[in-house]
């Protein structure tokens, strides 16, 4: 039997949200454009920060895929030392390089929200550790925090959106997933009740088939009888063919494709009349109305063993179908009278009825078989 296999992994590119490639893009731009376009002349600290803040906006973008944590770790710390532009350009250019490498930090789904914060936090102490060593004045040192702040809040808004897309991805394909192990569930299950009804049905007919044949072959070998022997190899012929047909009714029947339950049953009921066993007659009660397969199959099966425990036991006796569709259920009851029925055997009961109460177990049903005052009567109810 095959082992449940887990749900196949996605790659990274399948959980990136619409418009990451361009973003990157942006930030690439802005990040190489911020230093090259700066109007006042930065100093040999402002350029060492600024290269910093270069070389790890693109070493992110480089590693991202393949070691994603060392990324952020990278461009965490790229942030902080970019911060230290902010007051040395003093034209913006080390907030626009700081807010690129921030935005690509906390629209990132790996890091934590307190992680976020943390390396926020840091930037900010740098940017004013770096404006109050050279003077500025806390407003100027305040108004530069602000931006961050707001570029930062904005940046976990789109956050919080992608984190939701992946949410919403990853339900999906487990959701499929569980479609997939459900559609495999039902195909064994199917099978297992094919195989199951295959099995109780060519056990019986190759059993009664092994009978005759037996018969038949003492009859040629023992008495030379080819009048007597010739009977039993025509039935041993028909058997077989019984079993046959029986297995094709039983696989069509577990596959939806059988007829209704009331038609199957008088066809039964028509094939059991015609061979003279038992005179039978079939009634239906209630509308009737689609059944599950394995319901269907355990009430045609159940009145098969039936009609052919009749013609074994009481022949020559009227034999009673029943179909009534209850609410919620669907009844069936075949019912032989007491006319040539011989007493009733002592002892454990044949497999026949065992098999029987099985198979309508399965099915979620009972089964009820026993001598009353008008006879044999078996009772199988069904839920549907």
């Amino acid at each position: 039997m095959d082992m449940p296999r887990s749900a196949p992994r996605l790659p990274w590119s399948a959980y990136r949200p619409p418009g990451w490639g361009v973003e990157r893009i942006i930030g690439t731009v802005m990040m190489v454009a911020a230093p090259l376009t700066a109007r006042a002349v930065p100093t040999a600290g402002a350029w060492a920060a600024m290269g910093c803040g270069v070389a790890g906006w693109f070493a992110f973008l480089l590693i991202e895929r393949r070691r994603p944590v060392a990324a952020l770790t990278v461009l965490g710390i790229a942030a902080v030392v970019t911060a230290q532009a902010v007051a040395a350009t003093g034209d913006g250019t080390g907030v626009i390089m700081v807010c690129v490498a921030l935005t690509g930090l906390a629209t990132h789904t790996r890091p934590s929200l307190g992680t976020i914060m943390a390396v926020t936090g840091l930037v900010l102490g740098s940017a004013a550790l770096g404006g109050l060593l050279r003077g500025l004045p806390l407003s100027a040192v305040a108004e530069d925090a602000s931006v961050l702040l707001i570029v930062v809040v904005l940046a976990l808004v789109r956050r919080d959106y992608r984190v939701k897309a992946e949410h919403s991805q990853t339900l999906l394909e487990r959701e499929e997933h569980a479609r997939r192990e459900h559609a495999r569930a039902a195909a064994l299950d199917e099978r297992a009740r094919i195989a199951r009804e295959l099995h109780d049905i060519l056990a019986h007919a190759l059993g009664s088939l092994a009978i005759q044949l037996e018969v038949a072959d003492a009859l040629l070998t023992e008495r030379r009888d080819v009048d007597a022997a010739l009977p039993r190899v025509r039935r041993a012929r028909r058997l077989a063919v019984e079993g046959l047909t029986e297995a094709r009714h039983a696989v069509a029947a577990l596959r939806d494709d059988a007829p209704p339950l009331p038609e199957a049953l008088s066809q039964l009921v028509a094939e059991h009349a015609d061979g003279g066993a038992n005179p039978v007659r079939i009634t239906v009660d209630g509308t009737p109305r689609p059944l599950p397969a394995d319901a269907a199959v355990s009430l045609i099966r159940t009145g098969r063993e039936a009609l052919t425990n009749a013609a074994r036991h009481a022949p020559g006796a009227a034999v009673t179908v029943v179909v009534a569709y209850l609410a919620g259920s669907v009844r069936l009851s075949v019912r032989n009278t007491p006319d040539g029925r011989p007493a009733e055997p002592s002892g454990p009961r044949g497999y026949g009825l065992t098999g029987m109460a099985e198979r309508v177990a399965l099915a979620g049903g009972t089964f009820a078989a026993g001598a009353d005052a008008d006879g044999w009567l078996v009772t199988v109810e069904v839920p549907g």
